[in-house]
């Protein structure tokens, strides 16, 4: 969405973003380091953004009006969501002829800002510093050093603008690509400052690739990720700091993706997939709660399996993605101490005009009855079109009403001790809530 023109009296809009509630939504993006803030204190003319190739990412400089911000954070609190807002970070700074933006942050008009934003009792879930400007970064970038003392600074204007406050915003950033050498630097002088280590993905490549759509079958293509979460997990597990970790923006394919790809059936692939990784998409928010299990599939590469307690409801839920174009998955599930699906033998037999050459035992756990069911929503692509815009839940088109209402998200039942039939592909949703395991009696 962009702020300054994003029809906020769209229904459709309105209701999903209410549907994913509480969804955190952020605000920022490659603009966001070029914005200033409409306050009574601010000496510049508050004009909007104003192509201009010559400025960086291709914009002069705009304005956020002070009204347009009540407006945003009206529809925010009408939808139920928690905002995330990406201050700009390169005030006050100056481009050198390397590239560096070098100097410290002025926040004098981001102070204004916020304080505007508190006395107008506008709630935010969390102030984010800068947008790429980590590593090498994109236009250009700010050295862990110099950004964790900013980082200290919007810390210290937020405790003390918010000091009367009861509810305290999070302390965000870098809002960047993953660089292992310039994390560890920022994380280690950010123990005091920082809530929240954030990083982006686009781990497609550029938007114009015409190979997109084979990318995103590609199993190694999307487990190249794991690097990154691994990573950065590692760099938080090693220092004395409490930050956590976020993947603060994810579109796949930069510079606004692929028309048909990004915005098709197809990239549900992708985005599901990324989410398990990063184990932290409706069906998702519904379905899979906040404790992960552990998962391994194997067999075959083409499928990923992802497991979490189910969220607000016994047992678990499991995610099943088939990436092969002609093949159904026959899959039973064996359970240990940490959830394994284990391939146990081959068969050779047809299955409506797919073939099944892989099948994967699975060993209910002793005592459950024949007649108790699972709950199984499969989501595929209208006509098998991968770059259809329709999706199908169960074989029923998915879509809104005439007053932009969410249909309701339909299970079928299965005998659970049948297997879990996962159609070339196709997604599968599976929750089974008479399947107890020791982790999800722990969560809260």
């Amino acid at each position: 969405m962009s702020f300054d023109n994003e029809d906020l009296g769209n229904n459709i809009f309105l209701n999903a973003v209410k549907a994913f509630s509480p969804l955190k939504i952020r605000l920022g993006g490659s603009l966001q380091d070029k914005v200033i803030y409409g306050t009574r204190d601010n000496q510049q003319p508050c004009t909007p953004f104003v192509h201009n190739t010559s400025q960086m990412f291709g914009f002069t400089q705009g304005c956020l009006p002070m009204n347009r911000w009540d407006e945003l954070n009206s529809f925010f609190q009408k939808a139920g969501a928690k905002v995330i807002f990406g201050l700009n970070a390169l005030a006050g700074r100056t481009i050198d002829s390397n590239g560096e933006a070098v100097g410290a942050w002025n926040y004098t008009n981001a102070e204004s800002f916020i304080r505007y934003t508190v006395e107008n009792n506008h709630t935010i879930h969390g102030w984010e510093l800068g947008n790429e400007l980590c590593g090498s970064g994109v236009g250009t970038r700010v050295s862990a050093d110099q950004y964790a003392a900013d980082t200290a600074a919007l810390h210290s204007v937020v405790g003390n603008v918010y000091k009367n406050v009861e509810f305290k915003p999070l302390i965000i950033g870098p809002g960047g690509f993953y660089d292992s050498d310039w994390f560890k630097e920022y994380i280690n002088k950010t123990i005091k400052s920082l809530d929240v280590a954030t990083h982006h993905i686009y781990n497609l490549g550029a938007g114009v690739d015409p190979h997109l759509v084979e990318k995103i079958l590609d199993p190694s293509v999307l487990e190249g990720e794991s690097g990154t979460f691994s990573g950065l997990q590692n760099i938080i597990k090693s220092s004395p700091t409490s930050a956590v970790a976020w993947v603060g923006e994810a579109g796949g394919a930069y510079n606004s993706g692929h028309n048909l790809v990004t915005n098709a059936f197809v990239f549900s692939f992708w985005y599901l997939d990324q989410l398990g990784m990063a184990s932290n998409a409706l069906l998702w928010h519904r379905l899979m709660g906040r404790n992960v299990l552990s998962t391994r599939f194997t067999g075959t590469e083409k499928i990923r399996s992802y497991t979490h307690c189910a969220k607000q409801s016994k047992g678990i839920t499991l995610l099943l993605i088939n990436l092969d174009n002609s093949t159904t998955v026959q899959a039973k599930l064996a359970f240990n101490s940490t959830l394994t699906l284990r391939h146990m033998h081959r068969s050779r037999i047809w299955h409506h005009q797919h073939k099944i050459h892989r099948t994967t035992i699975i060993t209910l756990p002793k005592g459950m009855a024949a007649k108790i069911t699972r709950e199984e929503y499969h989501l595929t692509a209208k006509d098998g079109n991968l770059q259809s815009q329709t999706m199908l839940l169960n074989g029923k088109v998915l879509s809104v009403n005439s007053s932009g209402i969410i249909p309701p998200l339909e299970p079928v039942y299965v005998i659970s001790r049948k297997p879990i039939m996962v159609a070339p592909l196709s997604i599968v949703f599976a929750h089974m809530p008479g399947v107890i395991v020791p982790a999800c009696k722990l969560q809260s």
